[in-house]
């Protein structure tokens, strides 16, 4: 069977934070507005696609690692097809050793931060993982709509930190 989507155009990207940070949800959002998923699976009901255990979907939180892929063609199409493998990693200190089995195979790393909690150790943590094998990263500073948020101060926590 011949490859869609040349090996060239793939790229490994993980989704990285603290726990409660919001990568789970976030990676839900883009396998939604990605047209993977029809329908948005939320955490707290134990119906997130990537938290596909039994244990993970009764705890609420990621356990291992978890990949899933979705296409991407540029905001208005004009880009040949990208195949995008997403990994949403653990936040749990506890599964650390899992953040950094997915940090050797990514081309880059999304880094989600939440605006109420800001950079946390877990997140310095998986930061520092990232340094390491040179994964190149953005961030991203999530629930902004929550009471509390201040996305300058995470900004600068983020560049003090």
């Amino acid at each position: 069977m011949a490859r869609v989507t040349p090996i060239s155009l793939y790229r490994n990207i993980g989704i990285m934070a603290h726990i409660d940070a919001g990568k789970t949800t976030t990676t839900e959002r883009v396998l939604f507005y990605t047209g993977v998923s029809h329908k948005i699976g939320e955490v707290h009901d134990g119906a997130a696609t990537m938290d596909w255990m039994e244990q993970e979907q009764e705890r609420g939180i990621t356990i291992t690692s978890a990949a899933t892929t979705c296409f991407w063609k540029g905001m208005d199409g004009q880009l040949e097809q990208h195949r995008i493998n997403i990994i949403d990693t653990p936040g749990h200190v506890d599964f650390t050793i899992e953040v950094e089995r997915s940090l050797r195979v990514l081309d880059g790393a999304c880094a989600v931060f939440c605006a109420v909690g800001g950079v946390e150790p877990q997140s310095e943590t998986v930061w520092r993982q990232a340094n390491k094998y040179h994964v190149p990263r953005m961030a991203f500073v999530n629930k902004m709509d929550r009471a509390g948020a201040d996305f300058l101060r995470v900004v600068e926590q983020i560049k003090t930190r």
